[in-house]
């Protein structure tokens, strides 16, 4: 027997089983169960505000919506094996075996396209509400690595190269003002979500005396849609979102591929806990980063769902269209793949290991402080381009000589310039070349103290 729709009264015959597998949603937007009862409960309300429903009425349907949640609550699996087209047929179908007609009365003025908006709409404020208490926590794992290796000295690397030293605590917050940033783009996804829907019926506005506002109020949102085209169809807030998880990805793969490098034999700058580590099924000596390299993996999806959302909004014509129904399965994966990776990067932190000595080896090779060099001609009133010039041609004749430039002879600088003098290699020692980096932004120690209780602050902000 065909099953009954919500919408069948104008067709003659039965939906074609191929379609009904194709048109159907409810294998994945009963994700959305939590906010479509949610938004059930309160429109029950505003439908007694309006004289639709009689008190009575109210609380017979609000003790049937709870108990829908309860039997879901019990036997998840009963949502599938229900035959519902999507989540709202499905709460409509359950509510019916408690409330009976009244589940029909519930619909007076609402259309699935205000409803699915609204419940998509609660569903992303809950769980970006979750997202941004992990974000916090970790920001925190950020600051408390950088405290933890507070005198660390690392190459900073420009082309992957070599380039100057580093404390590696301001390296970490380099990350850290990055998060802080996706931290900022999330709170305006949150503001710009912070709209109801709900009221809007199909695409026109409603007829009943609803109190949009009092309704938006009562869901939590700041305000009701002022327009009910743009309401019922209006996705940009899923944009809003995927592309602060897009963004976020990004920096957190950036961080993952760093880390990669780092923990591999050829830098083992650092190592990573075997918690989070795993082993080769063929080499009993490997031990894997595959909790960072899944990461930077699963940021390719978290990228194709933002594409893929765009790509669906770019030729809609106004308004609902069942275009809109491929918003939903980007968006869950999205949440689930972003919460997991934040948490996991944050897990990897709390528990990696520095190699400071290895690390500081490698920052004292390499001719990194050659800019310093150019520095202390410069301060002798040479021009910075005559200075780089010439400190390129030192470099050359130290790496001939096999000496870092803090070892070659006074006699070998005198020979490219005069104005090479006694206590030109005192200015080439790796600590003064990081402590003159003072300045606000800058990688001395004091400046990184001041940055570091700076980042704290901003945290807790």
């Amino acid at each position: 027997m065909a099953r009954k729709k919500l919408w069948g009264g104008r067709f003659s015959s039965d939906e074609d089983p191929l379609f009904a597998q194709f048109n159907d949603s409810l294998p994945f937007d009963r994700e959305l169960l939590e906010a479509d009862i949610e938004g059930s409960l309160a429109y029950a309300r505003a439908l007694e505000r309006a004289g639709i429903f009689t008190p009575a009425e109210r609380a017979r349907v609000e003790k049937g919506l709870r108990a829908v949640r309860k039997d879901a609550e019990r036997d998840p699996e009963a949502v599938l094996r229900s035959g519902a087209e999507d989540v709202h047929s499905y709460v409509e179908q359950a509510l019916h075996a408690h409330a009976g007609a009244l589940a029909l009365k519930l619909h007076t003025g609402r259309s699935r396209n205000d409803q699915v908006a609204t419940d998509l709409r609660l569903y992303l404020k809950r769980k970006e509400a979750g997202i941004a208490r992990e974000l916090d926590l970790l920001l925190g794992s950020v600051a408390d690595l950088a405290a933890r290796y507070p005198q660390a000295v690392t190459p900073g690397y420009t082309h992957l190269q070599r380039a100057q030293p580093v404390l590696f605590s301001h390296h970490v917050l380099a990350y850290g003002e990055m998060f802080l940033r996706d931290r900022d783009r999330l709170r305006d996804s949150l503001r710009r979500i912070d709209v109801s829907p709900l009221g809007s019926g199909a695409l026109s506005g409603t007829v009943y005396p609803v109190d949009r506002g009092a309704l938006a109020a009562d869901l939590g949102f700041a305000s009701a849609a002022p327009n009910s085209m743009d309401a019922v169809s209006d996705r940009d807030f899923v944009l809003d979102f995927l592309f602060f998880a897009a963004a976020l990805m990004v920096h957190l793969s950036r961080l993952a591929e760093d880390l990669i490098l780092y923990n591999s034999s050829e830098f083992a700058f650092v190592e990573m806990d075997d918690s989070v580590s795993s082993g080769s099924s063929l080499m009993p000596q490997k031990k894997n980063p595959d909790a960072l390299e899944l990461v930077r993996g699963k940021t390719g999806r978290v990228f194709g769902h933002l594409a893929a959302m765009l790509t669906v909004l770019k030729g809609l014509p106004m308004t609902y269209n069942k275009d809109l129904q491929e918003d939903k399965e980007g968006v869950f994966d999205t949440v689930r793949t972003v919460d997991a990776c934040v948490r996991m990067v944050r897990r990897v932190l709390e528990k990696i290991r520095l190699r400071p000595e290895r690390m500081r080896e490698a920052a004292a090779r390499g001719y990194l402080n050659a800019t310093e060099l150019a520095d202390y001609l410069v301060a002798k009133g040479l021009p910075f381009r005559e200075a780089h010039d010439l400190v390129g041609k030192i470099v050359m004749r130290a790496s001939e000589l096999g000496l870092p430039l803090e070892q070659l002879p006074l006699r070998e600088y005198q020979a490219f310039s005069p104005l090479f003098e006694e206590g030109v290699h005192e200015a080439l020692g790796l600590e003064r070349t990081i402590s003159r980096r003072e300045e606000p932004g800058g990688t001395a120690p004091a400046a990184v103290r001041k940055a570091l209780a700076a980042f704290r602050k901003r945290i807790r902000s």
